[in-house]
């Protein structure tokens, strides 16, 4: 995948010493190729105009581009109609969306809302509110020693008075691919809702919603190459035609009274206000950079490079891999902790080596607890990491006890 490295103008800047980046907090944000850029820029040079409003030339443009990024969307995932794509600002909103509007029309007092207990807050914190409006209650489904979530967890914790599961694809902290194809068919056996979480999973595998049967599907643009404030919400058209509006505005009514409205069909409904037309636009072009670049492709090579991966940290003394240390039924997303250093420290130490991770608690604070560590780095990979980053991170981590006084 090392062609593809080029194609970044912010990997190419280099510090007074020389150094490039080694970009490891893809979990977090990936960078953006210059087609992405340019695209985003040429929308706002050529076309830009708000959407569905206009009957001229550049409002026509602007529409064009936003529903030809939402059935590039529909193309990618593989969902069985374009208004079944809503875009968001953010997967968090595509998920408060869902919480809002689905548990303000079918959420009553007893029924229950299970959650992995890995979850990312924005998977969980809106569950939160939304059992507490409804009287409702939230259940967990606990991990083992790796995060993996097992068959007991998930047959025990959804029954008969479970009514929606929600649940990431990919766990952003230890990189583990839950099963969420038997999560499905567990819940939707007992005639429970299921939400996916696919901001770690869309970007790094093929995904197809109609395969897995997800009732609603979340992610973001700024995960897989595209920009930032750009989420997307597929959701099944029944399912969206039977829940009120999130977002009350412009462009998503049908007909306004004194006293009362109706509303615009899907995918209208949710999308009131103003669309970041330039913004799907770029995500557009993200989709096609890796169309071209081949999912299967990019899913292939970061195996083999987070294989290499956890072989170098395993090799580091004092350092300790939280999650699966082996190279299956997971994603290029690794977390570790140095005994006797701070996550906060090393990720310090290490950007004064032009090397980037996360640090912190990872908007996973539950699942940190039940782990029994307050936080850890994690380093995250994508197409345009290369051995050499991993040979930078390594051996940065080598030097990170001895820089804090340890002496090894």
């Amino acid at each position: 995948m090392n062609r593809y490295r080029n194609d970044f103008p912010l990997l190419q800047q280099t510090n007074d010493k020389n150094l490039t980046w080694a970009y490891l907090d893809n979990a977090a944000t990936t960078q953006k190729p210059t087609v992405v850029l340019d695209t985003v820029a040429d929308y706002y040079r050529k076309a830009n105009a708000n959407p569905h409003r206009g009957a001229y030339d550049l409002s026509v443009a602007a529409t064009r581009a936003l529903e030809e990024a939402r059935e590039k969307v529909r193309v990618f995932i593989s969902a069985g109609k374009a208004e079944e794509i809503i875009f968001t600002k953010s997967a968090t909103e595509s998920i408060n969306l869902v919480a809002a509007s689905w548990g303000k029309t079918h959420l009553a007092a007893g029924d229950e809302v299970v959650l992995a207990v890995s979850e990312h807050h924005s998977n969980l914190l809106p569950w939160q509110a939304a059992v507490r409006d409804a009287h409702a209650v939230l259940k967990y489904m606990y991990t083992d020693e790796c995060g993996r979530i097992p068959d007991s967890e998930i047959e025990s914790k959804i029954s008969k008075k479970t009514k929606l599961v929600a649940v990431a694809h990919v766990s952003n902290v230890t990189g583990v691919i839950n099963p969420v194809e038997q999560i499905i068919q567990k819940a939707h056996s007992v005639g429970a809702t299921v939400l996916v979480d696919g901001t770690q999973s869309v970007p790094h595998m093929p995904v197809d919603v109609s395969a897995l049967d997800a009732d609603f599907y979340v992610f973001s643009a700024h995960k897989m190459l595209g920009p930032m404030g750009v989420g997307v919400l597929y959701g099944k058209a029944e399912l969206l035609d039977d829940m009120p509006p999130f977002l009350y505005g412009g462009d998503m009514i049908e007909y306004v009274e004194e006293q009362n409205a109706s509303f615009a069909p899907l995918p209208q409904k949710f999308e009131g206000g103003t669309q970041n037309v330039g913004g799907a636009a770029g995500l557009a072009a993200a989709i096609d950079y890796l169309n071209a670049a081949g999912m299967v492709n990019i899913s292939g090579a970061e195996h083999d490079l987070t294989g290499y991966l956890l072989d170098q940290l395993k090799r580091i003394p004092y350092l300790r891999i939280i999650g699966p240390d082996e190279n299956s039924g997971r994603i290029g997303v690794v977390s570790f902790i140095i005994e006797g250093a701070h996550p906060h420290d090393v990720a310090t130490i290490l950007n004064a080596d032009r090397v980037a991770i996360r640090a912190g608690h990872h908007c996973a604070q539950p699942f940190m607890h039940y782990l029994g560590v307050q936080a850890t780095c994690r380093a995250s990979l994508y197409l345009y990491n290369t051995g050499s980053d991993i040979d930078r991170l390594a051996e940065s981590l080598k030097g990170v006890r001895r820089w804090l006084g340890h002496g090894a």
